[in-house]
């Protein structure tokens, strides 16, 4: 008779099947190799496992707005949820969205939009893997910032493309180079992805810059995928969209999203603005994905576009004032350089002068000082010498972030520099 509650097949603790079990080994699709991972939410894990111990940290590691959504946007989704939107929606977005989409992107973005070309996404990231699965296909190479957002790389080598970066470096401001970019297209190449305001620079680029991307991309028949997310947190200058060039709208993927903007990273609402040929192509892959995007979310989306836009206007204020502090600040250290960012709310100072890589210098500031910052190797293979803080933090933790990267940075600098003396 068997024991109360012991099935079966259920093996007892020690026993031969569960030493089997434990000898098995799952061998894993060899695509799953070539994925890679964000750094953000590892470092951030890190630092709260420092926190559990006592230690304070401050974390300057994640990219997300430290805002509440703006209560008219949380009041809609109520609302939608009350008269029943809980529902599956349609595959690329609820009507309403779609079309308060259009018209806010073509006011906003400088070329005409039509609902039919909006398709509405769970966050940003899979307009970034529909774009390479739709496109891409194996050995194509696909030219990406370096530094960049980590998932460009990622998905491209995950489907089996060759990614190519493209460095973007300080000395330019930042902003990729078109030059460097038109030397790296060769007859294997089939997607551009861009960037600005980028992170995790902040660096923005002219519309000179885009212009000249753009005779690129019409020279060599490419499909440029442009993410736009940080296309509202902008203090100087103006947001060129790449599609509003002349022939860019019918080979442009227009990446973008609610996440920044409107403080909704939780919510996971994005969408792309894509050529007609890729409207059934992101369908198919959304059907075969995730479905659709969750109703009450979307009804969120279109108050977020069509109501009062009063709190983004001061979110991009207030960033623009912990830029300047953190700006400031870093720049008053010793062996620290950083550039003041046109856009998103990252900085990404050099630290050569400490003597340090990026990866050394985040690993001492979290043990040392309890600032969570990441390597800018997280986004790339070149700017070895560079962290990158992000300052969607209070001003008043920025400053403390500082005096705490100050403790940190000045001895090591003190140290280096009299070592060269003797």
């Amino acid at each position: 008779m068997l024991a109360r509650g012991r099935l079966p097949t259920q093996p007892r603790v020690g026993g031969v099947t569960e030493r089997r079990n434990a000898e098995m080994n799952m061998k894993l699709a060899e695509r799953m190799s070539r994925i890679g991972t964000e750094t953000a939410f590892e470092a951030a894990a890190r630092a709260r496992a420092l926190e559990a111990t006592g230690r304070s940290v401050i974390h300057l590691e994640i990219g997300e707005p430290d805002f509440d959504t703006p209560a008219n946007i949380r009041e809609a989704a109520k609302r939608a949820l009350d008269r029943g939107a809980t529902h599956y929606s349609p595959t690329v977005g609820i009507p309403e969205l779609r079309a308060a989409i259009a018209t806010d992107a073509t006011a906003r973005k400088g070329f005409g939009v039509s609902p039919d070309r909006v398709v509405v996404v769970p966050g940003g990231k899979p307009v970034m893997f529909f774009a390479i699965l739709a496109l891409v296909n194996e050995g194509d190479e696909v030219i990406y910032p370096d530094p960049g957002f980590p998932i460009y790389e990622s998905m491209a080598n995950y489907v089996g493309a060759v990614a190519v970066p493209c460095p973007i470096r300080q000395e330019n401001g930042f902003r990729l180079d078109p030059a460097e970019l038109a030397s790296l297209v060769t007859a294997r190449t089939k997607l551009v992805i861009i960037n600005s305001p980028a992170n995790p620079t902040g660096g923005v680029s002219t519309r000179q810059d885009l212009e000249r991307i753009a005779a690129v991309a019409r020279e060599h028949d490419l499909t440029v995928l442009a993410d736009e997310i940080y296309g509202r947190t902008l203090y100087e200058g103006e947001h060129v969209s790449i599609a509003s060039l002349p022939g860019m709208a019918e080979r442009t993927i227009v990446l973008d999203g609610f996440s920044k903007t409107y403080a909704m990273t939780g919510w996971r609402l994005g969408y792309a603005i894509v050529p007609e040929a890729l409207v059934t192509p992101f369908s198919r892959l959304i059907v075969n994905s995730v479905s659709c995007t969750n109703a009450a979310t979307q009804w969120a989306g279109v108050e977020a576009l069509t109501g009062p836009q009063d709190a983004v206007d001061a979110m991009v204020a207030e960033f623009k004032a912990r830029r300047d502090i953190i700006v400031d600040g870093l720049n008053s250290i010793p062996g620290i350089t950083c550039l003041r960012p046109s856009g998103a709310f990252y900085v990404f100072p050099d630290i050569s002068a400490t003597g340090l890589t990026g990866a050394e210098l985040a690993d001492r500031l979290l043990n040392e000082g309890g600032v969570s910052a990441l390597a800018g190797t997280a986004f790339g293979h070149v700017s070895v010498h560079h962290l990158r803080f992000s300052y969607a933090n209070s001003r008043e933790n920025i400053v403390e972030a500082v005096r705490r990267t100050r403790a940190v940075v000045e001895p090591l600098v003190e140290a280096r520099n009299g070592a060269a003396v003797s």
